[in-house]
């Protein structure tokens, strides 16, 4: 039976919990380097599949969004928001999601093909984590203002969708490197392309209203 007690602390463990299985995740990315004999001369030479680790890592993952799905609807639903949760819950989201993009744009992705530019496998530059950490910091410093001035800058639909999409492709690209050829013109990473692509436009059109409204709002 749960309880009022158990009904005030299960959101914010919920929450703690998505920063732990982050930290996890963020761990195992850090360690695993994509096997380098993938493109070495684009030879056909490829990895012995699945590559656990990236299934690994995107069950990670899809738990640690799991628990933000259930922590603040059941919050809401028991009338149990703390500022806790207020405070965590959307930083535990941010870290998890732009922390996942900053590490497929790292090293560990990145594969050496003699006479060639470094091959990041994930899709993922440098420069599409800097268009979506710059539009998460420019809602999230709207909605500082706009709430320190005791309005209501709720997040809409738009954020909401966008949030879901990048829920779902960061494990997607993570699994189609486990179990699928992602070399240059293959099928495996014409989808991830296409993936990493829809992710990038659609965050970046996904701050338009909150830009239109925030403004709007202070003016």
């Amino acid at each position: 039976m749960i309880t009022d007690r158990h009904r005030r602390w299960i959101p914010n463990a919920l929450t703690a919990a998505r920063l732990v299985i982050a930290a996890a995740f963020f761990i195992l990315l850090a360690e695993w380097n994509y096997p380098p004999r993938f493109l070495v001369d684009e030879a056909r030479i490829m990895p012995l599949r699945p590559l656990w680790p990236y299934l690994i890592e995107a069950a990670l993952f899809g738990l640690a969004a799991i628990t933000d799905a259930i922590d603040g609807p059941l919050a809401r639903r028991w009338k149990v928001v703390s500022r806790f949760g207020r405070v965590m819950d959307p930083f535990a989201d941010k870290v998890l999601v732009i922390g996942a993009f900053v590490m497929l744009a790292g090293p560990t992705f990145g594969v050496d093909i003699e006479g060639k530019p470094v091959y990041q496998v994930s899709g993922v530059a440098s420069w599409m984590v800097v268009v979506i950490l710059g539009r998460e910091l420019l809602v999230t410093s709207i909605r500082a203002v706009i709430e320190g001035e005791g309005k209501d800058f709720s997040a809409d639909w738009t954020g909401k969708a966008k949030m879901v999409l990048q829920a779902c492709v960061i494990p997607f690209i993570l699994v189609m490197l486990g179990i699928t050829d992602v070399r240059p013109g293959s099928m495996g990473r014409i989808l991830i392309d296409i993936a990493v692509w829809l992710t990038v436009g659609v965050t970046v059109l996904s701050g338009v209203p909150y830009v239109r409204r925030g403004f709007s709002m202070m003016s």
